[in-house]
């Protein structure tokens, strides 16, 4: 088993940056792929970024790429979302996933591909 933390969320303007956290507990958190996963009202969840166990291998949605960056400190079993040139649709509920496997795959992009979600933190970006 695998509990998630998440904390950072606020309320900022269009171009301004904030950064999420997850606090990962259970036995295996450090050797686990996490990633990050959005939804707004009325929307699916959809998928943000992720990383591998090594946190090397960093892999982001196109709607991201380039402004938010994921990382991982292992030691601290915490993963972390930094977002950069916040836009007004990057408005949503965010969610720290967690898969039972330490890679990822082309199917790590689905809500399906995760076996643990935190409870999710409010980012509000004001236009």
């Amino acid at each position: 088993q695998v509990q998630l933390v998440e904390s950072g969320g606020g309320l900022v303007q269009a171009g301004e940056s904030l950064r999420l956290s997850c606090a990962a507990s259970g036995r295996t958190a450090s050797r686990s792929a996490m990633g990050w996963f959005r939804q707004a009202p009325g929307k699916e969840r959809e998928f943000v970024a992720a990383i591998n166990w090594g946190g090397v291998v960093p892999y982001y949605s196109e709607s991201v790429q380039g402004r938010f960056t994921i990382s991982r400190d292992n030691a601290a079993n915490t993963v972390f979302l930094q977002m950069n040139s916040l836009k007004s649709e990057d408005t949503a509920v965010y969610f720290c996933a967690a898969a039972s496997r330490g890679t990822l795959t082309g199917g790590s992009s689905s809500t399906r591909y995760w076996d643990y979600w935190g409870q999710g933190t409010q980012v509000t970006v004001s236009s």
